[in-house]
């Protein structure tokens, strides 16, 4: 590409990214949707669990007032990778009940994107993303990025560097990371903090950076607690059932991932601070990452640095790099400069 990222540029830009610097028609046209109390249109790509869950509560006959003002319209569903499509069932299933809340099921990403103000991308495959959210970009709609951004990290600095050419608001996080006890952690709970531990669920799927799949949920845990970006240097020990995957950030600090493949499998971690030891706190619902996915269409403000969501995958994408190579250390810097 052309724009190559360093990183100390994209910490920089990436923000403003985020923030949709120049983004004057499109909140024109959202705060006019609010001055005359209109509800603002979401388009989604994809049915999924999380398509299902988002739409079963915008689109509710009583919408919680911090998520109100919103209504899913239309849904489009591309055509799936059979490695990881969803069961005929379970689309069927979901279809069936998105028609029942009022959305329409559209043939094409063109005619979602007519119905929409907003987008929220949500097929589970990174791999087709990047076609995905091309017309989305070129459209100028703010959109909500489902995890992974992409199959690998070149992908997603591909898709970041994309959203900065369009100058379109973008947001990406797991859920995981506004569960509460982790928010509690980042605002402060036990002062600095000085090393963690988080832990997820982590199966893999071969297409994918390894952790990309699933193992993102706890990994954007460990960085919300540890404060955010960093992270300098990472190393992996994996087995066919765990993985153990450690950050060594500035100043020697220390974030440690367990990614679990068998047994009992949960979400949770434990901060270290300055003040105290607290707990991450367990998966807590859906609800808990639209909030701030709503409040971002209304402001087109990313509530997350894209620099830290860069981060997050340039880690895990460090950590296949490790494992590639026997769990010796790999630096951040080395893995996005590859990328770029």
């Amino acid at each position: 590409m052309k724009n190559r990222i360093q990183r100390r540029d994209f910490l920089r830009t990436a923000a403003v990214a985020g923030i949709g610097l120049g983004m004057t028609s499109m909140s024109q046209m959202l705060f006019a949707n609010d001055t005359a109390q209109k509800k603002i249109r979401i388009g989604i790509i994809g049915l999924s669990v999380h398509t299902e869950a988002f739409s079963e509560m915008l689109n509710a006959e009583v919408v919680d007032a911090d998520i109100a003002g919103f209504r899913v319209v239309a849904i489009y569903h591309p055509k799936g990778n059979p490695d990881v499509e969803f069961k005929a069932e379970m689309l069927s299933d979901w279809a069936v009940k998105a028609k029942g809340r009022g959305i329409e099921l559209v043939d094409s990403v063109d005619k979602m994107l007519a119905m929409s103000d907003v987008v929220m991308l949500e097929t589970n495959d990174g791999r087709p993303h990047m076609e995905q959210l091309l017309p989305v970009f070129k459209a100028g709609k703010p959109v909500f990025i489902d995890k992974p951004i992409g199959a690998n990290l070149k992908e997603v600095v591909q898709i970041l560097n994309a959203a900065k050419k369009y100058r379109v608001p973008v947001f990406s996080s797991s859920s995981l990371r506004y569960v509460s006890g982790a928010q509690e952690i980042r605002n402060g709970k036990v002062g600095k903090v000085l090393g963690a531990e988080a832990y997820s669920p982590a199966s893999l799927q071969a297409s994918h950076t390894d952790m990309y799949w699933y193992g993102i949920h706890g990994v954007e845990s460990l960085y919300t607690i540890m404060g955010g970006t960093g992270c300098q240097q990472v190393t992996r020990t994996h087995t066919p059932d765990t993985d153990v995957i450690v950050g060594t950030w500035e100043g020697g600090r220390i974030g440690v991932f367990r990614g679990l493949r068998a047994g009992s499998r949960g979400y949770g971690g434990t901060a270290f601070g300055e003040k105290g030891i607290a707990n991450v706190g367990t998966f807590e619902g859906y609800r808990r990452l639209l909030v701030p996915v709503t409040e971002f269409f209304r402001t087109l403000k990313s509530p997350v640095d894209l620099a830290e969501t860069l981060e997050i995958y340039a880690f895990m994408e460090a950590a296949d790099e490790s494992k590639r190579l026997g769990g010796v250390p790999v630096t951040i810097a080395s893995v996005l400069a590859k990328a770029n």
